[in-house]
C-alpha cells in the first residue's frame, strides 16, 4: 500500500543544515498496526508528514496503492489526502469556534458533499464516538479525551484508508489516553491502516509491528 524509496528530507536551521530523513526505504501493507517510536529529532514526524503529504521529500519517491505521489502537483495531493488520508494530532487541532458538529463537517464541506451527506454522516459519527450529547459543545466546552474523539470524528468521516497519530494521548491523561488508542486499535480492526507516532513506550508496543527510529534512518523494524 505504502512503499517509500531512498527518501531524504533536510531542513536549513540557521546557518546549518539538518538532515531529518536519511536514505529511508519504508513498505507498509494495508491494515498494517504500527508505530513509530524514537527520541526528539530521529525524524518520525518528518516521516509521518511525509506519508500524510504534508510535506515532501528532497528525494526519493513515495508510492500510495501503486501511485506515485511525488509527481503530484499540491492540488491533486490535496485532493487525495482529503479522501484518502485522516490526521490525529496531539493537541487536536480543532477550530475553536465551531462545536463538535461543524468540526465534523469541516473535511466534508471541503469535499463539496451535499448538506444531507455531511448530516447524516456527523450524526452516525458522534454516536459512534460517545458525543452526541456534545453535538452543540465547542472544543472549550469538551474534555482532552472527548476533544480527542472530535478529532478522531473528524478524521475518519470521509471514510479514509490510512490513519495517521501523531502523538495522540500526549496531551491526554492515562484514562483518556487509554480510551482514545481503544478507538484507533478499534478502527484499525475494520482495515484502516494504523500508523501511530508516540513516545510512550507502552502504547508503541501494543502495535503489531514497531519502527525505532534514530538520526534520520529506521534503527529496528520489529
Amino acid at each position: 500500500m505504502i512503499t517509500l524509496s531512498h527518501i531524504r528530507r533536510e531542513f536549513q536551521v540557521g546557518d546549518e543544515r539538518v538532515v531529518a530523513l536519511d536514505d529511508v526505504d519504508l513498505a507498509i501493507a494495508a491494515g498494517e498496526y504500527v508505530s513509530i517510536m524514537g527520541p526528539s529529532g530521529s525524524g518520525k514526524s518528518t516521516l509521518l508528514n511525509i506519508i500524510g503529504l504534508l510535506d515532501r521529500p528532497d528525494s526519493g519517491t513515495y508510492l500510495l496503492e501503486g501511485e506515485d505521489l511525488t509527481t503530484l502537483s499540491d492540488h491533486q495531493q490535496a485532493q487525495l489526502r482529503c479522501h484518502k488520508i485522516g490526521f490525529v494530532f496531539q493537541f487536536f487541532h480543532l477550530v475553536p469556534r465551531m462545536t463538535a458538529t461543524e468540526n465534523i463537517e469541516l473535511p466534508m464541506k471541503l469535499a463539496g458533499l451535499a448538506p444531507a451527506e455531511r448530516k447524516d454522516r456527523s450524526t452516525k459519527a458522534l454516536t459512534s464516538f460517545g458525543l452526541a450529547n456534545r453535538a452543540g459543545h465547542r472544543p472549550d466546552q469538551l474534555s482532552g479525551g472527548q476533544r480527542q474523539r472530535v478529532a478522531i470524528a473528524r478524521a475518519t468521516v470521509m471514510h479514509p484508508h490510512i490513519l495517521l497519530a501523531d502523538e495522540p494521548t500526549g496531551n491526554l491523561d492515562r484514562v483518556s489516553g487509554q480510551e482514545v488508542v481503544d478507538i484507533l486499535e478499534a478502527l484499525n480492526s475494520n482495515n484502516i491502516t494504523l500508523i501511530m507516532v508516540t513516545h510512550d513506550a507502552e502504547i508503541g508496543s501494543r502495535a503489531k509491528r514497531r519502527i525505532s527510529m534514530m538520526d534520520g534512518r529506521i534503527d529496528a523494524d520489529r
